[in-house]
């Protein structure tokens, strides 16, 4: 045994394993260095893009992130091909045992060839941008990146939703053109409706020429409903998308300190006691 261990050339193999090290590290650090360049790249180039304000920015950053995942998953394969070549292994025969693996488990990735289809289409159809405040499936809030393998919404309470894109079927963006603004107030049954109905125009009138993001109207369209206890009355109108919330919290407020500067007064909750229950 101690014949054959002195017969191994150390000298060869600690030199040929100082190589492949050194091979190892210089390709690792190129790896990082070209995906730091390549990063900087297409963030410059798609940079440029939105200055010249040939699409719009949700798309450009959609655009941006697709590419930028797709360079990062070129230059990993580029990588291990490299790292193959360094050990000297047949490339060939990695890409023939990947056929083989994926020919394996083709019939369980159904779904996510499902998956890329449908971002394909997403992507061609422009169904969305990253920014887009949209509904899908029980999830609604705002596209954060859209892949061709899952979609990310942000929630409004700050939840970070995966969705698989052949889970998206049904889709509303509700941020293709103006959004309305709708706000119901309820004015008790003593009061004049017509005297309601003036002085929410007029504050509706005051809303439209103080916030810039009212595009249309807002209009008092009249009475909406009479509850058993209240007269509701409806007020509509169109804003910049995304800043509907915005308008209708201006107008609840204006609507508020009018009402209480001419002493209409809002419906009071009506209250039931047991004893009167019970007597029903």
């Amino acid at each position: 045994m101690q014949h054959l261990i002195q017969k191994i050339h150390w000298e060869n193999i600690l030199e040929t394993a100082g190589i492949i090290a050194l091979k190892l590290i210089i390709v690792i650090i190129a790896f990082f260095i070209l995906k730091a360049v390549g990063k900087r790249f297409i963030t410059h180039t798609f940079e440029k893009i939105r200055m010249k304000k040939t699409e719009s920015i949700g798309r450009i950053y959609t655009l941006e992130r697709l590419i930028l995942s797709i360079f990062s998953y070129c230059l990993s394969f580029i990588l291990i091909v490299v790292i193959f070549n360094i050990f000297n292994l047949d490339v060939s025969a990695l890409i023939a045992g990947a056929g083989v693996v994926g020919l394996a488990v083709g019939f369980g990735a159904q779904g996510l060839v499902s998956d890329v289809v449908t971002g394909f289409f997403l992507l061609l159809e422009k169904q969305m941008d990253v920014g887009d405040y949209i509904t899908v499936s029980s999830f609604e809030g705002i596209v954060e990146e859209i892949g061709l393998r899952t979609t990310q919404i942000r929630g409004f309470d700050g939840t970070l939703h995966y969705i698989p894109n052949r889970n998206i079927s049904n889709l509303s963006n509700h941020s293709r053109g103006n959004m309305r603004a709708l706000v119901d107030i309820a004015i008790s049954y003593k009061e004049d409706v017509d005297r309601a109905i003036d002085i929410m125009q007029e504050v509706c009138e005051k809303v439209a020429k103080e916030n810039r993001y009212v595009v249309e109207g807002p209009n008092v369209l009249g009475v909406q409903t009479i509850g058993s206890n209240d007269i509701v009355i409806r007020i509509v109108g169109k804003t910049v998308n995304g800043e509907q919330w915005g308008v209708e919290s201006d107008i609840k407020k204006g609507i508020k300190k009018a009402f209480e500067e001419h002493g209409i007064e809002l419906p009071q909750p009506q209250f039931i006691s047991p004893s009167n229950q019970m007597q029903q």
